[in-house]
């Protein structure tokens, strides 16, 4: 062994490790259920609801409320945030799960004059690794023996071969890392992957002073806040002045009210001061329902419970969520950087077309006539490779371009060329960059087989093989427009031919005649294309971010569908480097294709339409995307990326394949749409109980409902109803609204309008029960009248909720979708009605009597006015949205 490939001793390595660190990469700690517990106490809709407990503990100790008000409403914070917490360890556990499956890196490592097989983070600053086609490249270093071709799209994006030679003895890496420095003849990156060749490799940086260590540091980035996050702090302070504001007004007005009933102040007064204090008390009573009803407290249960039921979902779709607030972001986006390989496109090169000696597309294994073409063509791949099929049956070996090739003739003709006698390989001349072709001589065909760059056979060929295995006239002019055609799509053109003279070193024989040729590409996914028209059809800009050259780009980019328009632009690295960060966004909204893209590009990117407001998503899978991946407001990791990019990023696409974008995308708009579901139906009847707490007591009619009716409507009901609304079917619609604004509110105008109109007919027929005499007759006393206001209250309010689910005037549609909606429903209904007919305690408590069926007749009649006048509302509003539009 070469004296300079010796290696490290055993206590140079330990002191190489004390000097320069370990090569392991510190990750991302892993939040615990508790810190994830305690921090959802941050939400602003938790914090209204701690605030509305502390009042409810005071009123306790003051004598004006029962414990089991502020017991209630704490157990349903703590239950928001178990489930939130959970969600959130169960997401961790899931992509823990997912990276423990995948085995650690080794490496061949070089120690004692030995091979030594060793675990990436033991690897130190001055070890010299063994590279061999396939290996990861696990440390920043240089070639100091052999050729390597080497795969660096991990770290730059770039799907292309970049060839390294041995470096002498005093080059090392340079400090100042630039697109050019991952490109150049000797510097190998962590990250990378050799494709081809063999050398050996000295290691100059590990852990995180390697380039992907300090991409990783990159990361530390703060989050920006998640659209909704945004959208409930605006709802919670919306919440605040209406609840606190009305609830001060409306006590104010009831201690007026006293006064005016005593004739004046001092008249009041001198009712003494018990008098004085037991009306105070029942003033601030009054104002403190209003703000319990005013605060929908199902809303953060519901949001936990429809994250959690989202993530499940999404799971069977190949997306991992990591963090469940990213589903509900995706649905909010507004431009999405798309990384083009293995995400547009399959991520691999394959033979794309098949052209025969007239330029004619052929289909060769499918045409029964073109026996001599598919002869000659297996023989020119099978034997003319230096790729091969393992064991278990997948391609290995070679460059890109043969393991492609070798994928196209198919394992059995391997194998049965292989078999045949008749094509053992006399003489062969392997590939080199010089000449641009590779050569085989078989004895037995008398025939010298190439494959190789067009130009090269082109030169030598005058005649081609047709369909019927003739010797035909080349028309070289026609097959030069077609290989044109190929290159313009972006395609890799490998020609085959054979000659019948003997194999000459380094040359190309005169009596070429052509077989065929192959267009080679990392082509697009069909799916991708659909999906990508589906995005595009959400009013979400796509822009494919690739470190392709420009003309690759372009080619993609027009097959998949992402440049549709003369106003479309397609702009460099270096293009968007030179311009100032003004002039970049007067264009945004019309680049669609970035090339030679560097990774600060993608983070500039991503910062530059958060300053415009817009909702950015972000694609990726190596450790040059993860900056960008953790900026955005939603990262799309790919599941075969680095840990460092899934760490990053909030989803893992796990089959790296757009269309599974696209339905994270449409998920997050259907989670959306059921949380709006539930505010519908929450927020009608909070406004409905406002207003009946508010008005009743003025004319006439006293506590029509008691704090504990409001508790179970309010908490209970609510807890249980927003697992109706967790399990809404995602349908096709949802994928042609246009996506909303970060800083729109939760309630828009045409929502405000459906809430008040029935929140105020609700309201109507509240009072309609209490001063219409036919309401009372049917009921033996008060008692009983009152408990059947509460069952209408409770009846109206789950009528309701079937009419949120459709703005049209079938409240199942889909409903065999959402089976468990029916079976919630159902149960509220049972529990209302044994709440009033149990009697006893539970009775007492709920101040419930049982009552006859006239009543229950009455209740039911009167729920269902729900549904008619709603049907009124959608057909106005359907016909007149020019009233509502924001």
């Amino acid at each position: 062994m070469n004296e300079k490939l010796q290696g490290l001793t055993d206590v140079e390595v330990e002191e190489s490790r004390r000097k320069y660190g370990s090569n392991k990469i510190k990750e991302s700690e892993t939040e615990t259920f508790w810190k994830q517990f305690m921090e959802g106490f941050g939400d602003p809709m938790i914090r209204i609801l701690c605030v509305i407990a502390l009042i409810m503990m005071i009123m306790f100790f003051l004598g004006q409320s029962e414990w089991y008000e502020p017991v209630g409403t704490v157990i349903a914070v703590l239950l928001v945030n178990f489930v939130s917490a959970k969600t959130g360890v169960a997401n961790d556990a899931a992509y823990k799960k997912l990276k423990n499956s995948q085995k650690k890196d080794t490496a061949n490592v070089i120690r004692n004059g030995a091979v030594n097989v060793i675990d990436v983070d033991e690897l130190v600053v001055g070890d010299i690794v063994i590279l061999q086609s396939g290996n990861n490249i696990l440390a920043d270093g240089v070639l100091i023996n052999g050729n390597l071709s080497v795969d660096n799209s991990v770290l730059n994006g770039e799907a292309e071969e970049c060839r390294k030679c041995a470096a002498d003895g005093e080059f090392t890496i340079p400090e100042e890392i630039t697109g050019d420095t991952f490109v150049d003849s000797h510097s190998l990156f962590r990250g990378a992957t050799v494709l081809d060749g063999e050398g050996h490799m000295l290691i100059q940086k590990v852990g995180e002073l390697t380039m992907m260590g300090k991409m990783a540091e990159d990361m530390e980035v703060k989050e920006p806040e998640s659209p909704l996050k945004v959208k409930l702090n605006k709802l919670a302070n919306q919440i605040s002045i209406f609840g606190y504001a009305g609830g001060i007004v409306i006590a104010v007005a009831y201690f007026i009210h006293y006064i005016l009933m005593a004739g004046s102040i001092g008249g009041f007064l001198d009712m003494g001061l018990l008098y004085v204090i037991k009306h105070l008390m029942s003033a601030v009573s009054v104002a403190i329902t209003i703000i319990v009803c005013a605060v929908p407290e199902g809303l953060p249960l519901v949001i936990a419970l429809v994250l959690m039921q989202n993530t499940g979902k999404l799971y069977k779709m190949n997306v991992l969520v990591r963090k469940s607030i990213g589903i509900e972001t995706a649905g909010s986006l507004h431009i999405l950087f798309s990384d083009k390989t293995g995400t547009i496109t399959k991520g691999q090169l394959e033979v794309v077309e098949f052209l025969d000696g007239t330029g004619q597309a052929v289909d060769i294994h499918q045409y029964t006539c073109a026996e001599a073409i598919r002869e000659n063509l297996h023989i020119c791949i099978g034997k003319n490779t230096c790729a091969m099929f393992d064991n278990k049956k997948h391609v290995v070996g070679g460059n890109m371009t043969d393991q492609a090739l070798l994928k196209y003739l198919g394992r059995d003709n391997y194998v049965a060329l292989a078999e045949n006698n008749q094509c053992t390989v006399t003489e062969i001349q392997e590939f080199n960059s010089a000449n641009k072709f590779s050569q085989v001589y078989i004895d037995s065909k008398g025939k010298t087989f190439y494959k190789g760059a067009p130009e090269v056979l082109l030169e030598k060929a005058e005649k081609y093989l047709d369909i019927h295995g003739n010797e035909v006239d080349l028309d070289l002019e026609q097959i030069n427009i077609k290989i044109n055609r190929l290159a313009r799509r972006a395609m890799r053109v490998i020609a085959f031919g054979y000659s019948k003279s003997r194999l000459r070193p380094n040359e190309v024989n005169e009596d070429i005649v052509l077989i065929g040729l192959v267009g080679i590409r990392d082509d697009v996914r069909p799916e991708a294309k659909q999906a990508i028209k589906e995005v595009q059809s959400a009013g979400i800009q796509v822009i494919m971010i690739t470190g392709d050259r420009k003309e690759t780009a372009v080619a993609i980019a027009n097959e998949a569908g992402l440049l549709n328009s003369e106003n479309d632009i397609v702009i460099t690295s270096a293009e968007l480097n030179s311009m100032t960060d003004e002039q970049i966004k007067e264009i945004i909204e019309d680049i669609r294709v970035i090339s030679r893209a560097l990774p600060t590009d993608k983070s500039r990117m991503v910062r530059l339409c958060q300053e415009l407001n817009l909702v950015v998503g972000m694609t990726g899978d190596g450790v040059n995307d993860s900056p960008a991946l953790k900026r955005a407001d939603v990262g799309f990791a790919m599941g075969s990326g680095t840990d460092v990019a899934k760490v990053a990023g909030k989803l893992v696409i796990l089959d790296d394949n757009f269309d599974s974008i696209k339905n994270a995308i449409w998920y997050g708009r259907t989670l959306y749409i059921n949380i709006l579901k539930f505010c519908k139906m929450q927020l009608v009847i909070n406004v409905a109980a406002v207003l009946v707490s508010a008005i009743c007591p003025f004319i006439g009619i006293e506590a029509p409902l008691k704090v504990t009716h409001l508790l179970w409507i309010n908490l209970c009901m609510d807890s249980l109803a927003s697992i109706m609304f967790a399990s809404e079917p995602a349908l096709p619609e949802y994928m042609r609204a246009k996506p909303r604004r970060r800083d729109e509110g939760i309630i828009s105008k045409p929502m405000a309008i459906q809430i008040l109109v029935m929140g105020g007919w609700l309201t109507v027929m509240s009072i309609l029960w209490f001063k219409i005499p036919i309401f009372s007759t049917l009921f033996d006393n008060q008692e009983q009248f009152y408990t059947g206001y509460f069952c209408m209250f409770v009846f109206a309010f789950m009528i309701n909720a079937l009419n949120v689910r459709s703005e049209g005037a079938n409240v199942f549609e889909n409903i065999k979708e959402n089976p468990l909606f029916l079976k919630v429903w159902v149960l509220i209904m049972l529990v209302q009605i044994a709440l009033v007919s149990i009697g006893g305690v539970i009775g007492e408590i709920f101040s419930c009597q049982r009552f006859g069926w006239q009543g229950w007749s009455a209740v039911i009649a009167m729920a269902l006015v729900m549904y008619p006048v709603d049907l009124i509302r959608k057909y106005i509003m359907r016909n007149k949205l020019w009233m509502i539009e924001d």
